[in-house]
């Protein structure tokens, strides 16, 4: 198939990894109501940026659950981002079409490691973006797209979470659903006047690429790929 493209009582010890008011040092959860966290703010900019993908691969009875078998073949979900870079270059990291880094030319600013075809990769699907070189970006849009298999993000229970070089873990869940979109657009990372800025997003698009592009205003254009 082809896409185009958080006060515990003062008597109370906190809880390890936690301050005394209860707030995790380890991890922050991107949600509706908190939706945006300054990387820049919370020492997390220099050195590389890791992005995740995790999600399940349970099976149900019949034809197999959608993201483990399917008429014997195994659901396939790509990680991937549209970039912007501070000199006007953009485009597109992904496996389709082997995209697997930007600039496309030179050291990279944003890698992917590689394509799990399957969801049984321990370590899931991994971006991975240098933060010390802030400067030279504008802003990074993440997503997640079914290159193969029918849309069920419920059965997903996919997260993404981002591990800074320092500072506490970011994560996104994927806990909205929309069974009609191939494609969830998971969070922004945009340079704000030299502060690097993440946003949950969780938007579900009912196209691929080319409709993250015009819902997101990239202005690229696109053809069908393949990998």
């Amino acid at each position: 198939m082809a896409i185009d493209y958080t006060k515990r009582p003062s008597s109370t010890p906190p809880a390890a990894g936690t301050t005394g008011g209860g707030v995790s040092l380890s991890k922050v959860t991107l949600t509706k109501s908190a939706p945006s966290v300054s990387l820049t703010k919370r020492g997390g900019t220099g050195g590389q940026l890791r992005v995740n993908l995790q999600w399940s691969a349970g099976e149900q009875k019949g034809r197999g659950g959608l993201f483990g078998k399917r008429r014997g073949s195994s659901i396939d979900l790509d990680l991937a981002c549209l970039w912007e870079f501070s000199d006007g270059s953009k485009g597109v990291v992904q496996a389709l079409g082997n995209a697997f880094q930007a600039p496309y030319q030179g050291p990279p600013i944003i890698r992917l490691d590689g394509d799990d075809r399957s969801g049984s990769a321990a370590g899931g699907e991994n971006m991975f973006i240098d933060l010390s070189r802030v400067d030279e970006i504008r802003r990074i849009l993440v997503f997640a797209f079914i290159y193969e298999g029918t849309p069920n993000w419920a059965g997903a229970d996919g997260v993404v979470t981002l591990y800074p070089a320092s500072g506490p873990e970011i994560e996104v869940r994927l806990d909205e659903h929309d069974t009609g979109s191939p494609t969830c657009v998971i969070a922004m990372l945009e340079n704000q006047g030299g502060e690097m800025v993440v946003r949950r997003e969780v938007r579900y698009i009912r196209g691929g690429q080319a409709d993250v592009d015009d819902a997101y205003g990239w202005g690229m254009e696109w053809a069908r790929g393949r990998k």
